[in-house]
């Protein structure tokens, strides 16, 4: 499984919603069909308001975003409990989130569906990088580099969550551990 991933990041605030995330209008996409799961990633991050996050997360006409890495404050992810979010997110072709702090649903929602790794930050991020700037986040080291710099920051280890994710989520986790039963082919 991939552990190091490097790439510009896109960064948001204190108390991104779901809604912000995927808004509610684009909840009628199954994201268990293909087509519909590639379109789901084109709207990630659309609820944003353009007054504050002048560059979009997904440019106009493009299915995935630029940005594998996601950069948040506090409480990232409150709001309704919908899986769609981290879901849209990792369609997006997104992998990592590296948030102050997490609401509780959204981080569960990102290990279950095994689309996003939530990396709870010891340093407020959102305050040092802004959006471009290209980072290399080390899941097994636990760290953040910054390319411009070598500066490193820190975030807590994932422990029990890194090989849930790494499985492409808790369905597949359990298939692979023998806690349920493998699909026949």
């Amino acid at each position: 499984m991939q552990s190091v991933f490097t790439g510009p990041v896109y960064v948001v605030r204190d108390n991104i919603d779901t809604d912000q995330i995927i808004p509610a209008q684009y909840l009628t996409l199954v994201p268990t069909m293909p087509d519909e799961y590639e379109k789901l990633g084109s709207y990630a991050m659309c609820g944003l308001p353009d007054a504050l996050y002048p560059i979009r997360f997904v440019k106009e006409g493009q299915i995935d975003s630029e940005y594998p890495i996601v950069v948040g404050g506090r409480n990232f992810g409150c709001g309704s409990s919908r899986e769609h979010a981290p879901i849209a997110l990792g369609s997006a072709k997104t992998r990592v989130i590296l948030a102050e702090g997490f609401a509780r649903i959204f981080f569960r929602n990102s290990v279950a569906t095994g689309e996003l790794y939530p990396c709870e930050c010891v340093d407020r991020l959102c305050d040092i990088f802004t959006t471009g700037d290209v980072v290399t986040v080390d899941l097994d080291a636990s760290t953040v580099t910054a390319q411009a710099t070598g500066k490193i920051y820190r975030f807590k280890p994932l422990g029990d969550v890194r090989p849930v994710v790494d499985a492409g989520g808790l369905f597949n986790y359990a298939r692979q551990t023998g806690m349920i039963p493998a699909q026949a082919a």
